[in-house]
């Protein structure tokens, strides 16, 4: 598996005090999306988190992973814009 990185950071909001991350790969996201999601189980959590896994496989390419990634924060309202 490769860190596969996105062309521009995602900024989310997590924990209880809202402290902001910003995300600029794949392995970051694939490590949020499995351990501090608000959704896990939801659809869009399963498209990112199977996009994301594709992406550090060379799959597909890494901005699929991130828009992937950018919906399924934003539906978790996570996600800071």
């Amino acid at each position: 598996m490769q860190t596969a990185w996105f062309s521009k950071p995602v900024v989310v909001s997590v924990g209880v005090t809202g402290a902001t991350r910003n995300l600029s790969n794949t392995q970051q996201a694939i490590e949020l999306l499995t351990t501090h999601w608000r959704d896990a189980g939801s659809l869009k959590h399963q498209s990112a988190l199977r996009a994301c896994r594709r992406a550090a496989n060379g799959d597909v390419p890494s901005n699929i992973a991130r828009e992937a990634f950018v919906e399924a924060a934003r539906e978790a309202h996570i996600l800071v814009e």
